[in-house]
C-alpha cells in the first residue's frame, strides 16, 4: 500500500466467518481503500492468534504512528472466536449494535479492535423459536443504513439461510433454516451423491426442474423426503431424462428446488405483496427471487459485500 493511502485509511471493516475472514481498508468518507482476506476463519484460530491472523492481513495498511480502529462482525465475536461479544435480545435497534461491542486486549499499539454483537431470540408464544445470528445482523444493518425506517421481510440466503422480520429499522423476529446445509449433506455425503451435480441453469432443463421442485415443496412439504429419495429413483429408472452430466445436473436442479421450496414453505404465510429484500452473493439470491417468483413473490436484491460495509460504518458512526 502506498504511503498516500495509508495516509487515507480512516479505519478498517472486517467479516470474520468460521472458515475465512474478509477485511477492507476505507478512508472517511467509505471508499475502499484496499482489500483483503485469508482462510484463518474461527475454525482455524485460538484466541490468543486472531491479533496476528488480522495483522497478517492488514498490517501492511497500517500507518508506522497512530492508531486505527477495527471494527469486526462475525465469529470473531463468537463464545469460541477472540472474546465473546454477547447476544443482544431482540427487539433490537440495528442502528445501536455498537452498544454490545466489546474490545479484546492487543499487543500491537496501532489498533483499537471492536467486536461487533450477533443477536438471539428466545421462544415464545408468538411462534417465535429459540434462535440466534452472528454476522447476519450487519447486513441487516447495511439495510438500515440505506433506509433508516425499514420495515419488512428480508431474507439472506446462505449455509443457514436467516429470514429476519424489521419494523422502522428494528428486528422483532428472525428464522434460520439449515436450507443450505442440508443441501450440501445431501448431494455430497447421502445416497443421491450419484445421482446430482450442481451446475446451476446452464444446462437444458435445469430450470424447469427447479421452479417445478419449488412449487411441490412449497404446496406438499409433507412429501419432502420421498421426493428426494425419488430422485435416485429417477436416475435408476426415468428414460426421458437425458444422459451423462445434463442428467445429473437436472437432478441437482431439482434437489435445489426441493430445499429451498421446503424453506419457503415454512415462510409462505409470510410473504405479503410487498418485495422481499434478498441480500446476498448474485448467485444465490437469484435463485431464491427465481424460487419466490414461481410462488408469485416479487424481490429486490441488495449487495452482501455493500451491506456488511455499510453495516460496519453505520456501528462506527454510532459509536
Amino acid at each position: 500500500m502506498s504511503d498516500e493511502v495509508r495516509e487515507r485509511l480512516a479505519w478498517v471493516a472486517v467479516d470474520w466467518g468460521s472458515s475465512h475472514l474478509r477485511a477492507w481498508g476505507l478512508d472517511e468518507r467509505g471508499e475502499v481503500l484496499a482489500r483483503g482476506g485469508s482462510d484463518k476463519g474461527m475454525l482455524a484460530l485460538a484466541a490468543e492468534d486472531y491479533e496476528s491472523a488480522l495483522l497478517e492481513t492488514v498490517g501492511d495498511w497500517l500507518p508506522a504512528s497512530g492508531r486505527v480502529t477495527v471494527w469486526i462482525c462475525g465469529m470473531a465475536g463468537a463464545r469460541q472466536g477472540w472474546r465473546e461479544a454477547a447476544y443482544l435480545p431482540l427487539p433490537t435497534r440495528l442502528d445501536e449494535l455498537a452498544r454490545g461491542a466489546v474490545a479484546p486486549s492487543l499487543r500491537d499499539a496501532r489498533l483499537e479492535v471492536r467486536l461487533l454483537p450477533g443477536l438471539c431470540q428466545h421462544a415464545d408464544a408468538a411462534e417465535r423459536g429459540f434462535d440466534v445470528m452472528r454476522g447476519e445482523e450487519t447486513q441487516l444493518a447495511g439495510l438500515v443504513a440505506w433506509e433508516p425506517k425499514f420495515s419488512g421481510l428480508v431474507c439472506l440466503p446462505g449455509t443457514h439461510a436467516k429470514w429476519a422480520w424489521l419494523e422502522g429499522g428494528e428486528v422483532r423476529r428472525f428464522a434460520t433454516y439449515l436450507t443450505g446445509e442440508l443441501y450440501g449433506l445431501l448431494a455430497g455425503q447421502s445416497v443421491l451423491r450419484h445421482s446430482v451435480a450442481d451446475a446451476g441453469f446452464a444446462e437444458p432443463g435445469c430450470r424447469e426442474a427447479f421452479i417445478g421442485a419449488v412449487r411441490e415443496a412449497a404446496d406438499a412439504p409433507g412429501r419432502f423426503s420421498q421426493w428426494l429419495f425419488g430422485l435416485r429413483a429417477a436416475d435408476l429408472l426415468d428414460d426421458t431424462l437425458p444422459a451423462g452430466e445434463v442428467r445429473r445436473a437436472r437432478l441437482g436442479a431439482r434437489l435445489s428446488g426441493l430445499a429451498i421450496g421446503l424453506e419457503l414453505g415454512g415462510v409462505r404465510h409470510d410473504l405479503a405483496s410487498v418485495p422481499i429484500t434478498l441480500i446476498g452473493s448474485e448467485a444465490l439470491c437469484e435463485r431464491y427471487a427465481l424460487a419466490l417468483e414461481a410462488l408469485g413473490h416479487a424481490s429486490r436484491r441488495l449487495d452482501g459485500e455493500a451491506a456488511v460495509l455499510a453495516g460496519l460504518g453505520l456501528a462506527r458512526g454510532g459509536a
